[in-house]
C-alpha cells in the first residue's frame, strides 16, 4: 500500500474511532475515563510510558478533544477506502483488501455496545482450534479504550502495544499503595525491582500467551453457547445484567482454555497474574477458585486449582444455559432477574 493510500485509511478509521468515542466515551466512570484520556494522549504524542505528562498540556488536549466530540455523535460511520468501500465492522473482507500490506485491521462492538476500531501493523500470524490469530504492533489509529485482545468473527486479535500500555497502567496504579497480594507477585516475579523496562518486555510477552488462551477459550464456548448468546448481550437493557453474563462466560473460557494451560505450563508469575484479575463478579461467583489460588500459594500444590478449572467447566456451562434459557423464556424480563442474581448468586456461585 503507498503512502498516500495509507494515510487515507488512517484518516478514515481514526474518523470512525472518533465517532465511536463521541457516542459513548462519556458514558464511563470518571476515574476509568480519566485514565483512558491519559493513555490516548500519551498514545497521539509517542510519549513514552514511563515519562511523566504534562498536567496542563493535558487538561487543554481532553478540553479540546470533548468539544470535537459534541459534533461527531450524530454522524455516521464511515467506509473504509478499500475496493470499492468496505463496512467498518467487516473484519474479513477488510483483512483480506489488506492483503500483502502489512496491516491488521478490526473493528467490533464491545462492552456497553461501544464500538472499537483500530488499524495496526501485523507481526505474527498463526492458528489455534481453527481461529486466525493476528498479532500487532505499531497502531495507526485507534479509540480511547483498547482491549488487548478480542474475537472477532472467528479471528483473535491481539494488540502489543495496547497490551503493554494495560500493563503499564496496572503497573502505574499497584506503585501508588504497593499492596501485597497477586499483583506483587506477578511483578517480583518478573522482575519489575530491577529493570523496569526489560520487565515490562517480559511481562508483555508472557502475558500476551494469557491473552491469547482466553481468546480461544471465547472460541471454544461459542459453538457450546450458539449466536443465541451474542444476541442476548446485546438486547440486555441493564449494564449490571450484562457483566453477570459476561463473568460466566469469562469464567466459562478460562477454564476450557486459560487456566489448563498455565497449571501445564507452570509459570509462576502468569499465574499471579491471572489472579491478579480475578475480581469483581468472576471472583464473587466463583470462590472455590479463589480458595484454590490461596491454597496454592501456601503450599504450591495446583491439585485444588486443577479440581476447580475441571468443576468449572461443566458448571460454567450450565450456568451459562441457565442465563440464555432464561432470557429466551422471558427477554423483557432478563435483565431485571440477572441483575437480582448479581446481588445474590444463588445456583449461578460455584
Amino acid at each position: 500500500m503507498n503512502a498516500p493510500a495509507l494515510e487515507l485509511l488512517k484518516r478514515a478509521v481514526q474518523a470512525n474511532c472518533d465517532i465511536a468515542d463521541a457516542r459513548h466515551a462519556r458514558g464511563m466512570t470518571m476515574c476509568n475515563y480519566l485514565l483512558a484520556m491519559r493513555d490516548l494522549f500519551r498514545w497521539e504524542r509517542d510519549i513514552p510510558l514511563a515519562s511523566p505528562l504534562a498536567q496542563a498540556e493535558l487538561g487543554a488536549w481532553i478540553a479540546r478533544r470533548e468539544a470535537s466530540w459534541n459534533e461527531l455523535e450524530d454522524a455516521e460511520f464511515l467506509p473504509l477506502p478499500l475496493g470499492g468501500g468496505c463496512d467498518p465492522f467487516d473484519n474479513a473482507a477488510i483483512n483480506d483488501a489488506l492483503g500483502p500490506s502489512g496491516l491488521v485491521y478490526a473493528g467490533g462492538i464491545g462492552r456497553w455496545g461501544k464500538p472499537h476500531f483500530f488499524l495496526g501493523e501485523l507481526v505474527r500470524r498463526e492458528t489455534r482450534h481453527g481461529l486466525d490469530i493476528l498479532v500487532s504492533e505499531r497502531e495507526h489509529a485507534r479509540d480511547l479504550f483498547a482491549p488487548p485482545a478480542a474475537l472477532r468473527g472467528g479471528i483473535v486479535f491481539l494488540r502489543m502495544d495496547a497490551l503493554r500500555r494495560w500493563l503499564w497502567e496496572k503497573t502505574e496504579i499497584w506503585g501508588v499503595k504497593q499492596a501485597d497480594g497477586a499483583l506483587k507477585a506477578a511483578l517480583d516475579g518478573y522482575g519489575f525491582g530491577e529493570d523496569v523496562e526489560a520487565a515490562l518486555e517480559r511481562m508483555a510477552a508472557a502475558e500476551s500467551e494469557t491473552m491469547i488462551l482466553h481468546e480461544v477459550g471465547e472460541g471454544l464456548a461459542e459453538p457450546l453457547l450458539g449466536p443465541a448468546w451474542r444476541e442476548m448481550l446485546l438486547g440486555l437493557s441493564d449494564r449490571r445484567a450484562e457483566l453477570l453474563a459476561r463473568a460466566v462466560r469469562d469464567n466459562l473460557a478460562d477454564c476450557l482454555s486459560t487456566l489448563p494451560a498455565l497449571l501445564e505450563r507452570g509459570t509462576k508469575p502468569s499465574i499471579h497474574f491471572y489472579f491478579a484479575g480475578f475480581e469483581g463478579l468472576r471472583r464473587s461467583l466463583f470462590p472455590q477458585l479463589a480458595a484454590a489460588y490461596a491454597a496454592w500459594r501456601r503450599t504450591g500444590d495446583d491439585a485444588d486449582l486443577r479440581l476447580a478449572f475441571r468443576d468449572g467447566q461443566g458448571h460454567w456451562h450450565d450456568a451459562a444455559r441457565r442465563l440464555l434459557e432464561t432470557w429466551q423464556d422471558d427477554p423483557a424480563a432478563a435483565s431485571s432477574i440477572f441483575s437480582g442474581w448479581v446481588d445474590m448468586h444463588g445456583p449461578l456461585m460455584l
